[in-house]
C-alpha cells in the first residue's frame, strides 16, 4: 500500500501539535484556586519588630507595664523575611491580617506543577502564666486541607515572633491581656 505524501504530512503535524502542547502544559503550574484574601494586599517595610518591642521594655522599666502594639504591616514585613530564609518556602507572598480576634495568613504555595492559594487562622490565646500560644484553627490549601508541614512551619514562625527571637525581650514579660481589631493586635504586660 502506498500513502501519499500529503497524508505523512497531515499526520506528522498533528503529531507535532500534540507534543507540543503536552509540553506546554507540562511547562505550566496548574493553579489549583483556593481561599480568597481576606482583605487588600498588605505592603512590607523595612522596621523591625525587634525595635518596637526593646521600645515596650524600654517604656516599661519606669510603669512596670509593657504594652506592644503590631501591625498588618509589621507582621507580613516579619513573615516575609524569616520565608525568604527557607530553601524552599512554604509559602509566597505571605499577608497576615490582623481582623475579629483572629490572625489570618493569606498566601500561595507551590509544589513542582501545583499552585494553590492558602490561608490559615490562628487564634492566639494567653495561658495563666502569662505566655502566648497560637492555636492553628483553620487552614485551606486550595481545594484541600493544608499539609501538616505548612501548619507547624507557619505556626512556628508566629510562636518566634512573639518568643523566639524576641526571647530575651520577651521572657521577662507576663502577658495578661492580647486582642486584635482592626489590623492591629495589642499586647498588655507586666514586668516579672
Amino acid at each position: 500500500m502506498i500513502r501519499s505524501n500529503d497524508s505523512t504530512r497531515g499526520k506528522v503535524g498533528l503529531l507535532a501539535i500534540f507534543v507540543v502542547s503536552l509540553l506546554a502544559t507540562i511547562a505550566c503550574q496548574i493553579h489549583l484556586g483556593g481561599p480568597k484574601a481576606p482583605g487588600e494586599p498588605i505592603p512590607t517595610t523595612t522596621n523591625e519588630l525587634t525595635e518596637v518591642w526593646q521600645a515596650a521594655i524600654k517604656g516599661a522599666l519606669t510603669t512596670g507595664q509593657v504594652i506592644v502594639i503590631l501591625d498588618e504591616v509589621q507582621l507580613t514585613t516579619f513573615l516575609a523575611q524569616k520565608l525568604e530564609t527557607h530553601e524552599t518556602p512554604l509559602l509566597h507572598q505571605p499577608q497576615v491580617y490582623l481582623r475579629q480576634n483572629m490572625i489570618q495568613i493569606f498566601g500561595m504555595s507551590e509544589r513542582g506543577f501545583l499552585k494553590a492559594n492558602v490561608l490559615l487562622a490562628i487564634t492566639p490565646l494567653v495561658d495563666p502564666d502569662g505566655n502566648i500560644i497560637l492555636e492553628l484553627t483553620t487552614a485551606e490549601f486550595g481545594p484541600i486541607p493544608a499539609p501538616k508541614a505548612l501548619k507547624e512551619t507557619v505556626s512556628a514562625v508566629l510562636t518566634e515572633a512573639f518568643t523566639g527571637s524576641f526571647g530575651s525581650l520577651a521572657t521577662g514579660i507576663r502577658v495578661t491581656t492580647l486582642v486584635i481589631d482592626d489590623g492591629q493586635l495589642a499586647i498588655v504586660g507586666e514586668l516579672r
